[in-house]
Order: C-alpha cells, then sequence, then structure tokens
C-alpha cells in the first residue's frame, strides 16, 4: 500500500499543483470538518474531496474505495458504541439480550451521525493530500513554514523505516506460518515474542548501519530538501479559499441540523 500511495503521489493529475496549496487545500477542510456543530459540512466535504481526488486528481474509484473501507470500518463501530451509551431524548430503536435492554435515542442517533461525517470528511480530506502530494513535498512544504529541521529530519527517518521494518515482519511472520508457528495458541504466542525480538534486534543493527551511512556522507547535522513544488496561481489560490469559506458557510447555517 506503501508503494501504491508513493506512485499514485507522483502521478496523479494534480501533481504539478502547488504542494503548499494542496496541504491549505486539505489541512483546511479537515479543521472544518472536526469543529462543525452537525454533519452537513462534513458530508459536503467528504463529496467534494471524493469528487476532486476522482475526477481532478483520476485516482482510481476501485483503489480510492479500498482505502476508504478501513477507516470506516472503525468508525461503524465507535458510531454505533456512542449511539447505544447516548441516552437522553426520544427512543428510536431498541432490543432485548440476555435480560438488558439497548436503546439508540435521539442524543446518541445525533452524536453518532455527527462523529460518522467528520470521520467521513476528515479521512477524505487526509487521502486527499496522501494520494496528491509526494512525501518529499510535504517535508518540503513543512520546511518553508518554519518547521524545526530536527522534527522534519525526524519524520523523514520515522516514515521511511515503519516500512522497512514492516517489511522485515512480514517477512519473519511468513517464515514462521510456513513452519506452523501458527498452529496452535501456545506456538503463537512463542511466535509472536520470537518476531517481537527479533525486529527489536535488527532495529538496532539497522539504526546503527544508519548512523555509519549517513556520517560516511560527510552528514552535519542537517538534511537538506530542495523545492521541488510549484508555485500557487491566483486563481488557485482563489478557488481554495472559495471552497473553505463555502464549506464554512455551510458549517454556520447547518448548525443545529439533527433528528429531532
Amino acid at each position: 500500500m506503501h508503494n501504491l500511495l508513493d506512485d499514485y503521489a507522483h502521478g496523479n493529475a494534480l501533481r504539478d499543483v502547488s504542494p503548499s496549496l494542496k496541504m491549505l487545500f486539505g489541512l483546511g477542510a479537515i479543521l472544518l470538518c472536526v469543529s462543525s456543530p452537525a454533519p452537513a459540512a462534513p458530508l459536503f466535504v467528504a463529496v467534494t474531496m471524493s469528487l476532486a481526488i476522482l475526477i481532478l486528481a483520476k485516482i482510481p474509484w476501485r483503489f480510492y474505495l479500498r482505502l476508504l473501507l478501513v477507516p470506516l470500518s472503525f468508525a461503524l463501530v465507535s458510531a454505533a458504541v456512542v449511539a447505544f451509551m447516548q441516552g437522553a431524548g426520544q427512543e428510536l430503536f431498541s432490543f432485548h439480550l440476555s435480560g438488558i435492554t439497548f436503546a439508540i435515542r435521539e442524543s446518541g442517533a445525533n452524536l453518532a451521525g455527527l462523529l460518522m461525517a467528520r470521520t467521513f470528511g476528515g479521512m477524505c480530506s487526509l487521502f486527499f493530500i496522501s494520494l496528491t502530494t509526494p512525501m518529499i513535498e510535504i517535508f518540503g512544504s513543512l520546511k518553508s513554514l518554519q518547521i524545526p529541521s530536527s522534527v522534519i529530519e525526524l519524520s523523514m527517518m520515522i516514515y521511511r523505516y515503519i516500512f522497512v521494518f514492516l517489511d522485515q515482519a512480514a517477512s519473519i511472520h511468513n517464515a514462521q506460518v510456513m513452519r506452523l508457528g501458527d498452529c496452535r495458541i501456545r506456538n503463537s504466542l512463542s511466535s509472536f515474542a520470537m518476531l517481537a525480538s527479533v525486529l527489536f534486534l535488527r532495529s538496532w543493527e539497522q539504526g546503527e548501519r544508519l548512523i555509519v551511512a549517513m556520517d560516511s556522507r560527510c552528514y552535519d547535522g542537517r538534511l537538506d530538501l530542495m523545492d521541488q513544488g510549484e508555485k500557487a496561481t491566483s486563481g488557485q489560490i482563489l478557488a481554495v479559499a472559495a471552497y473553505l469559506i463555502s464549506a464554512l458557510a455551510i458549517a454556520v447555517l447547518a448548525g443545529g441540523a439533527f433528528l429531532h
């Protein structure tokens, strides 16, 4: 999935648009989603962001749907728990299980709907950034915002080695499965403990190799990043500003749009 995301980020139709503008567009939409008092604005953001990803960036809809299914599955479970925990208002749905009554009331349904809308809108905005902007340009944009260099360099190394260690963990796990290391619960626990210990040692060794490699290349405590992105045009800036203002207006006007 990491390789696919990078491939689409480098080859999408919005590749030449200013990375700073795309980050402003996505992060502004995320802030509007999480701060909206009603689900109308997050749903508007989710629909428009999805259209931008599919039509403007030309990302395949099957791949985009696969990306959305993972966070939405967790959001559905969380929304279901919230819906049953909030107990104020008129009862909308109920059932009995082992002598216990579970009911969904107005406040629970409202809060669950708002949670789903915020999650959906925020994830669509985040996927817009990740599918249209390569990570190296994101780090470059962060540098232009005067983010401390140490934070950016640590983020770059963490991002790189997350996937290195995931690949190593997958290789170790596959080897254990081929040797029936997960055939019983006791074997599974032993295999997991062995995987964790081996991965820790390999992480330590990889860190030492990284230090040696950086020292051999005259590392002086700073990684230089080149500004590879295009500059935003006035029309693009106006379009992003108009979109964010429209989403903000929807959030303000639809502040009371809940079940009654």
